[in-house]
């Protein structure tokens, strides 16, 4: 007998849905477990229109209220709804999940690109100071990722074993780079890259995609100070954009990422000239650029 309304079993349903696609994309160990025996619950209640806890404690509606079908129009938009929060939340979180990989790497990989810069320059006390804190932003991303895998790394079986190798290159070169051979530190550093390299390739990563969410961070600091018609800190800050788009160039060149070094260009020599009324407007086409080539190939 059916003891829930309409407009609680499409809840349910889709918090059915919710738990488990949090728990297939986003969760792992003990909370996965957990959603994905909660998401049962909701599927199976939603279905059958019939919740165990209403009967043994004697609430909820009328067995007439719960048999009253809604209108047509109602039902199809339930339908719709259901849809497209499986297709929808699917692609959103595969998405998404693989971003927020990227951003952690980004965020780790920016004290190895220092480290290695600042051995290959001879700049000791740099190097030093980047590779300290490039050491536990590493362990922690390995720590994370160990416990969590993203969908787009789901089914990598070297995956654990490239940051193990990547993990014994850095602890590796810790004599050299505080008080050893920095050349020769510089050197083995080097070898870390292509682990990477063929870690993004193998999932389907490009390249490219970790150089425009690397960009990204740096641009949207420029933007700010742009809308904010501060033509000082847009020069000071067209540096490092500048750097991280070199590295998006790098790995291609076309007419979509011309239009970024154009815009960022043109932003950059309008700060120069002090034109601060039109910094917003210019800020606004760089960005629009960036995130035309973004949605397609990010």
């Amino acid at each position: 007998m059916k003891n829930i309304l309409p407009i609680d079993r499409f809840l349910r349903l889709l918090l059915a849905i919710v738990l488990f696609e949090g728990a297939y994309f986003w969760l792992s160990g003990t909370p996965q477990i957990l959603a994905y025996l909660a998401g049962a619950v909701m599927l199976v209640t939603g279905a059958s229109s019939f919740c165990p806890i209403y009967k043994v404690v004697g609430m909820g509606p009328s067995a007439a209220a719960c048999n009253r079908m809604p209108a047509l129009w109602m039902r199809v938009v339930a339908v719709l709804a259901l849809v497209g929060a499986v297709v929808g939340g699917g692609y959103a979180s595969a998405m998404f999940s693989k971003k927020f990989f990227l951003e952690d790497f980004n965020a780790m990989n920016h004290f190895y690109k220092q480290t290695l810069f600042f051995t290959g320059k001879a700049e000791r006390e740099k190097a030093i100071a980047n590779y300290e804190q490039w050491v536990p932003a590493f362990e922690n991303f390995e720590k994370k990722y160990s416990v969590y895998r993203p969908y787009a790394l789901r089914s990598d079986t070297r995956f654990e074993a490239d940051l193990a190798q990547a993990k014994a290159m850095m602890l590796g070169v810790k004599e050299a780079v505080k008080s050893g051979d920095l050349k020769q530190a510089h050197l083995d550093l080097e070898k870390i890259r292509p682990v990477f390299q063929e870690l993004f390739k193998r999932n389907g990563f490009s390249m490219l995609s970790v150089a425009l969410v690397d960009f990204h961070d740096a641009m949207e600091l420029m933007l700010d100070t742009a809308n904010a018609k501060d033509a000082v800190k847009t020069m000071d800050l067209f540096g490092k954009v500048n750097v991280k788009l070199q590295a998006i160039e790098a790995e291609a060149n076309d007419a979509e990422i011309q239009a970024i070094r154009s815009n960022l260009d043109d932003l950059h020599t309008l700060a120069k000239e002090g034109k601060v009324d039109a910094l917003p407007a210019q800020a606004d086409k760089l960005k629009t650029s960036f995130v035309k080539v973004y949605l397609k190939r990010g």
